[in-house]
């Protein structure tokens, strides 16, 4: 199945790189193309894509999950658990049609991913071979680190970047998939957004671009 995504940066056949959005529960794939408008000065030749997650979100008018949560919406860890399968199929085929269409190559492509979307993006990305150039996952966590154990593929490396008054996924959440991960021989990078809930504060935005400037081969920003 396909899903619809708004674009900004650089035009189709002219982007040399790709940033993929993928945003938190409820919200939609124009939630996150607002960060395009600082990031494009920075990461020329780049296209930004931000998708709708797969299903609509009950009760949030114009509002998209990746799958449903339990303590949310009141569905049972199964629900969620193959909500969660179902949405990686959908984004995984997704991708080979993007990168495809815009003949860039996984190395060349970044997930950005926030809260629900950063869960998707450490769920899908080690499990695809060749690596993708990064990952940023603001504000999840990484689920069923045994899983990914067995499954991954890849090792691209990981920025993840977490407020520290974040009263919806708790800052723990960070230390804890950043163990997993690095155990598992995945090189992470950590920063912590100090008096920031939920969000995406100015300080960790600007790691951020810095991580997916060196990424991409990009010399460091000036100033």
């Amino acid at each position: 199945m396909g899903l619809d995504a708004k674009r900004a940066g650089a035009a189709k056949g002219e982007a040399t790189s790709l940033v993929i959005f993928l945003h938190g529960y409820g919200a939609n794939g124009s939630d996150l193309l607002s960060l395009a408008e600082p990031l494009a000065p920075h990461l020329p030749d780049t296209a930004f894509l931000s998708p709708d997650a797969p299903e609509v979100c009950a009760g949030v008018p114009f509002g998209f999950q990746w799958f449903a949560i339990p303590w949310i919406d009141g569905s049972s860890q199964d629900e969620s658990e193959a909500g969660m399968r179902r949405a990686a199929e959908d984004l995984d085929a997704w991708l080979d049609e993007v990168m495809q269409d815009e003949g860039i190559a996984p190395s060349r492509t970044i997930l950005l991913g926030f809260s629900q979307g950063t869960m998707m993006a450490l769920q899908v990305a080690p499990r695809r071979s060749p690596p993708f150039a990064g990952i940023v996952g603001f504000s999840g966590r990484l689920l069923d680190p045994e899983a990914l154990e067995d499954e991954m593929v890849s090792r691209p490396p990981i920025l993840l970047i977490h407020g520290d008054a974040d009263d919806v996924v708790p800052i723990e959440a960070m230390p804890e998939a950043g163990n997993a991960l690095s155990a598992l021989g995945f090189d992470v990078y950590a920063h912590i957004m100090k008096g920031t809930g939920h969000g995406i504060a100015p300080d960790g935005l600007s790691v951020a671009l810095a991580f997916m400037r060196e990424r991409f081969g990009m010399m460091p920003a000036r100033g």
